[in-house]
């Protein structure tokens, strides 16, 4: 039975891109803002592209909030992509404009302290031992980052959850930050799987098989 994928379009993301890539590794996917589509699918990607405050605003106005906390609240899976993965911190900071995020993670997203920014182009990843987004795959694998804010410290306790969360990280300049976290139906990457060629197919499909 082919599984079905809501993409959810708040305005924010490279939605066919993240659709493109997702029809290639074999399941149905539907690019919607309709809150039953999208809570019902076996899965949930939020992608998320430029200002922190601007996707929290289109987020906002879909009660996107709300379809993540409900997906999740029935151990449904839900992936984010580059703001995707911010926005599920507890806030943003901006040019000095700090923005509430979805808080399901504490922590916040602020400007990587690096001189060449944005981060842009191939990285490695410093994959968390045990990873299911990451099976497979290795540790020279590079994948597409294009962002000039991240989480640069992990603030959650580990006894907060029965499984430690899996975090994976990576280095830009003097700045080391949240590549990809994994928590439960709860994952999420800071580079784009779409734009990463195999290995980002590669990635997406582990985390397709996480689906059934």
């Amino acid at each position: 039975m082919s599984l079905n994928v809501a993409v959810l379009d708040y305005g924010s993301g490279n939605l066919r891109s993240v659709q493109r890539a997702l029809e290639h590794v074999g399941v149905n996917v539907e690019v919607t803002a309709d809150p039953k589509l999208a809570t019902e699918a076996d899965g949930l990607v939020v992608p998320g592209v430029g200002a922190y405050a601007a996707c929290m605003k289109g987020l906002n106005e879909i009660n996107g909030a709300r379809i993540i906390g409900q997906r999740l609240a029935g151990s449904r899976p839900v992936l984010g992509i580059c703001v995707g993965l911010q926005i599920l911190f507890e806030k943003g900071v901006e040019h000095g404009v700090e923005t509430n995020g979805t808080g399901e993670w504490p922590g916040v997203v602020d400007k990587l302290d690096a001189t060449i920014l944005p981060h842009m182009g191939w990285n490695t990843v410093d994959v968390a031992e045990g990873s299911e987004l990451f099976a497979g795959l290795s540790p020279d694998d590079r994948y597409y980052f294009v962002h000039t804010y991240g989480v640069q410290k992990w603030e959650m306790e580990d006894q907060d959850f029965l499984e430690h969360p899996k975090v994976s990280w990576t280095n830009h300049e003097n700045a080391r930050f949240v590549a990809a976290v994994e928590n439960g139906p709860l994952c999420a990457t800071q580079f784009h799987p779409e734009k990463s060629g195999d290995v980002g197919l590669h990635l997406l499909k582990n985390w397709i098989n996480t689906l059934s």
